[in-house]
């Protein structure tokens, strides 16, 4: 299923009146106030999030899974609802490939299906947190990390496969989760591990090239329960500067233990230049994968004030690499991502609307007060007519959501790939 142009034109139509008299109303409250309503629209039209093709289909947990129908089967069916979420909302511009949950068997087709759908390849993820057919060797003991040389050399080896891949697509970046770790007491030995990790990454990132980076992600807990090899932050930073230049960190906001101060996390890897991207998902207890915004909304405001602000004033870092890393277990995969994209641009207009230099001058006379009233201005507008002016420009959906329904999109994609088919890689 492909939508066009003017599927979307029709629609857009019902809604531009309205639109028109919410945005003009918003445009000239914030003009009163100094700001450029025009170079904010201009941001949100710029600002691009890559999906994850594990994300397409009904995700799940250890204790079940609950098809939704019409699911992906095929990469390139994969690219094609990520194609559906680009017209909607011209924002799911990238893909981000799993592999070898992903692998292309025909790689000038799968670039030419992305093309017709004005996708680029993002970072490409490696996968030793599981056993893969055709290997030798287990990762149950870990892999990057583990004492046993030739099962640290087996994911290396595949790290170096995923590069490979991702030079044959144009993606740019290299992400490396692991769930290396222990459940219990004793059964590593901590400095030994770190160093058995940190020893292989650099065997990777020699096989980095020169115009990639190296994504070094973290996580405290889970699939092991005691440890984890790169449990936090200061830990990928760590192995990131041993390295080099070309790693970085990056942060998953389900990878964290409950209340972490996230946004002080980014803050400092913006101050060192080491933030390379975001996972973007939402939770409640741990790494729930929930939609992106539906559950702790404030927070990701007060991340995307920092995000906005080292965009800005942290020129040693890169530019960032977005992703949405969720888990769709009772809802329609693309309609959570619509929702988690719309959560995205909500945070990222408001923290736009932040007055940086009276938050500046309520910081530095210490007026406390003051700083929690800027920063709650901003968070309390209603951006979202910002976002459908953005959309309205750059021939998206104004509200990609109800468009969704009213094309009956979920629906089609069941007729066309039957109830029962089931996405790659899950």
């Amino acid at each position: 299923m492909k939508i066009n142009n003017q599927q979307i034109a029709d629609l857009n139509k019902l809604e531009e009146p309205d639109h028109s008299i919410a945005f003009d109303f918003l445009a000239s409250g914030l003009q009163k106030k100094g700001m450029e309503t025009h170079k904010i629209v201009s941001k949100l039209r710029d600002f691009q999030v890559a999906i994850p093709s594990w994300a397409l289909g009904a995700g799940g947990t250890r204790f079940g899974r609950f098809s939704y129908g019409g699911e992906p089967a095929t990469l390139e069916q994969k690219l094609d609802d990520i194609g559906i979420l680009h017209a909607l909302t011209d924002t799911a511009g990238a893909v981000s490939l799993h592999i070898p949950w992903d692998i292309p068997e025909d790689y000038q087709a799968i670039k030419e299906v992305a093309s017709s759908h004005n996708i680029v390849f993002d970072a490409v993820n490696s996968n030793t947190f599981q056993d893969q057919l055709h290997t030798k060797n287990s990762y149950k003991y870990g892999s990057l990390s583990n004492t046993i040389l030739d099962v640290r050399e087996q994911a290396i080896q595949h790290n170096i496969e995923v590069i490979n891949i991702g030079q044959k697509l144009g993606s740019k970046s290299l992400t490396v989760w692991l769930a290396d770790g222990a459940n219990f007491p004793g059964q590593n030995n901590f400095q030994k591990t770190l160093e058995n990790t940190q020893n292989s990454l650099k065997k990777i990132y020699k096989s980095v090239p020169d115009d990639w980076k190296m994504f070094i992600e973290y996580k405290p807990y889970e699939p092991n329960f005691y440890s984890t090899v790169i449990q936090d932050w200061g830990t990928s930073l760590l192995l990131a500067e041993a390295c080099g230049e070309k790693a970085y960190s990056l942060v998953d906001l389900g990878h964290h233990l409950p209340n972490t101060n996230i946004e002080q996390i980014v803050a400092t890897l913006l101050y060192k230049g080491k933030l390379g991207g975001f996972h973007f998902n939402d939770s409640k207890y741990g790494d729930d994968d929930l939609t992106v915004g539906s559950i702790k909304p404030y927070a990701l405001f007060l991340i995307f004030n920092e995000l906005v602000y080292g965009m800005k004033n942290n020129p040693n870092n890169p530019d960032l690499a977005w992703m949405i890393d969720a888990s769709h277990n009772i809802k329609d995969p693309l309609e959570d991502l619509i929702q988690s994209l719309e959560a995205i641009l909500i945070a990222y207009a408001q923290a736009l609307l932040i007055d940086q230099k009276k938050l500046k001058d309520a910081q530095e006379n210490q007026d406390v007060v003051r700083c929690q009233e800027i920063l709650q201005e901003a968070y309390r507008t209603d951006v979202r007519p910002l976002i459908k002016e953005s959309r309205l420009q750059s021939g998206a959906a104004m509200d990609p959501l109800a468009v969704y329904r009213s094309l009956n999109v979920r629906q089609t994609l069941i007729k066309e790939r039957g109830k029962n088919s089931t996405a790659t890689g899950l």
